[in-house]
């Protein structure tokens, strides 16, 4: 019997320890309005096992097969072997039907090769489907038909190639029935869960890869490798989940709208080594405008391990795109978005014929405690939450054109190494309140009106500074709450800085080739009114260095050069500040309002 495994996975969000002042007289609003609850679940929008890989149902050692139907397919014929109680199999040419109206469960052991062959199978137990050398092309529809709703292991032993054939005018395959439809080159109206130790390649040229309108798993060992021309990579209904191997999806530019991985619910990573390459845009299908992908959560994306790359190049293509929430809890994660926008869109439009290109973008919040994260984007946000972000951990470098991370609500930053650096808008940018508690956070704006750290003013929201080391290049929101001292000096392009106390770093930062006039440094370790040496091209020893060297944090320095820096408390005066672009030489401190 399916089991239902509900599982809730708890978010406990760092709570400030800071004693804040009434929050800026009128001209803010409580930061902690927007946060997350102290403790929150999210529940489970799949019937899909999430435990342990070894104890799970979905690992085939833990079940017991009643006996072995071997297929061998050879040229425009098949062969059929073993015999077992309540299981038919028909043969037409290369094509084989299995049909299990008995109570046994079976495994069936597919090789050989046909280039006009499949096989269709009708179930009422779960089995298992083993690939041993197999190479099997459907002219006519899916080279794989699984139209039982059990569970289907699909093992993978030896090198193996599954082909579909083209789709006619009206969308569908020649072998296609109103009755029976076939979605992918491996389809399944049940759970497919890829295991075993050889490899599998997927062909796709009329529609989707693999396909199941129930979920999709992959279990450690499994090799997965699939391009498709028109469809999907990867679509599992109620979920996709990567426990453990090696899963590379392709899709090439004639997929219109089409999405590496797409669940209409979710999308799960716990292990493994998944690379997705979208080249396609954005487009109309049914006369629907719909946007490309390498991942496409309909509810909930979560990745707890593994090792997750995502490249797209086609116009409108989102690396990672979520309707509702995102966690990123472990593993790594690397985006990167070239494409251009997809019609009309500009920074600030988003209409109705139009898809922005991204690298991760969810209608809903996006938490991050513990991934590691690498994303860029040309045309728009690298990292955008239509709700809220909270980072609470992990290490994010983000850059882009448009803004590095952007939340349509507040943004809390509690913990965690952060990065972001937009050549054409701002560093991070909250249209609620933006509040760092704690971490450590380089942020770059372009300059002029943008800045590096912006929060939503306008709508009396306010950026709020409670803790942690803080680099920012193109200035702040003037009127912000700052709750320890500052330093504002000039800074040079392309050169490395030391902030020191004696031969103590708190940081070291590379500044980049543009950005806003001032550069603006801030840490608990600062004492206000005393002096501090910013170092240029300093000996670092120790510390720990993040994203290849552009910051790091702790440490002892030695040589360079040294100027010297006086930390103060900052003063508000409403406003923001909107530094010039252009850098290289000695500047001011770029307008604080002190």
């Amino acid at each position: 019997m399916k089991k239902y495994l509900l599982y809730a996975l708890c978010i406990i969000c760092a709570a400030c320890t800071k004693n804040v002042e009434p929050w800026n007289n009128n001209q803010g609003q409580d930061p902690n309005q927007e946060e997350n609850t102290p403790e929150e679940t999210y529940p489970s929008y799949a019937n899909v096992n999430i435990d342990d890989e070894a104890t799970s149902e979905d690992n085939i050692t833990n079940t017991t097969f009643d006996g072995i139907i071997s297929i061998t397919y050879k040229n425009t014929g098949a062969t059929v072997s073993g015999k077992i109680e309540g299981v038919e199999i028909t043969t037409d040419g290369a094509r084989v039907k299995a049909t299990n109206s008995g109570d046994k469960k079976v495994k069936y052991i597919l090789s050989g090769s046909s280039n006009d062959g499949s096989f269709t199978l009708y179930s009422s137990k779960k089995q298992a489907i083993e690939l041993n050398g197999l190479t099997l092309t459907n002219t006519k529809g899916a080279a794989i038909n699984n139209q039982s709703k059990k569970r289907t292991f699909i093992l993978i032993s030896g090198a193996n190639t599954i082909s579909d054939g083209n789709v006619n005018n009206s969308g569908n395959y020649p072998e296609e029935t109103a009755d029976e439809d076939m979605k992918a080159a491996v389809f399944s109206e049940g759970q497919l869960i890829f295991s075993g130790s050889g490899t599998l390649k997927v062909n796709a040229i009329g529609k989707a890869g693999i396909t199941s309108d129930d979920y999709v798993r992959f279990l450690t060992g499994s090799n997965v490798t699939v391009s498709s021309s028109k469809g999907h990579g990867v679509r599992g209904k109620d979920a996709i989940v990567v426990s453990g191997g090696n899963v590379n999806v392709t899709l090439e530019s004639t997929a219109t709208g089409k999405k590496c991985f797409t669940s209409d619910s979710l999308v799960f990573i716990g292990g493994g080594n998944i690379t997705l390459t979208n080249k396609a845009s954005a487009g109309k299908i049914d006369s629907e405008l719909t946007g490309a992908a390498g991942i496409k959560a309909d509810k909930l994306f979560v990745i707890r391990g593994g090792a997750l790359s995502v490249t797209t190049s086609g116009k409108g293509c989102k690396c990672i795109n979520g309707d509702a929430d995102g966690y990123f809890e472990g593993g790594t994660v690397t985006a990167k978005a070239t494409g251009a926008n997809y019609g009309s869109s500009g920074r600030y439009n988003d209409s109705s014929n139009s898809v922005t290109a991204k690298a991760i973008k969810f209608d809903g919040k996006i938490e991050i405690s513990g991934s590691e994260v690498s994303v860029s984007a040309s045309s728009h946000e690298a990292i955008e939450s239509k709700s809220t972000i909270f980072i609470s951990g992990g290490r994010i470098s983000a850059t882009s054109n448009d803004d590095a991370i952007n939340s349509a609500s507040t943004m809390t930053i509690s913990d965690g190494v952060i990065y972001a650096y937009s050549t054409g808008n701002d560093g991070l940018d909250a249209n609620g309140n933006l509040i760092i508690q704690g971490g450590n956070v380089f942020a770059i704006g372009c300059g002029n009106p943008e800045v590096a750290i912006d929060a939503n003013t306008e709508s009396r929201y306010n950026f709020y500074l409670l803790g942690g080391n803080v680099i920012a290049i193109g200035g702040i929101e003037k009127g912000s709450t700052v709750n320890q001292p500052i330093i504002s000096t000039s800074w040079n392009k392309n050169t490395r800085y030391s902030l020191c106390d004696g031969d103590k770093v708190l940081f070291t930062f590379k500044t980049p080739a543009s950005g806003g006039t001032g550069l603006y440094l801030s840490s608990p370790s600062l004492v206000s009114g005393e002096t501090y040496s910013l170092k240029t091209s300093a000996e670092v020893s120790g510390g720990e260095s993040y994203f290849n060297g552009l910051l790091s944090v702790g440490g002892s320095a030695s040589g360079g050069s040294s100027s010297t820096v006086t930390a103060q408390t900052y003063t508000s005066e409403g406003g923001n500040t909107q530094g010039g672009g252009g850098q290289g030489g000695p500047g001011g401190p770029g307008g604080w309002g002190w």
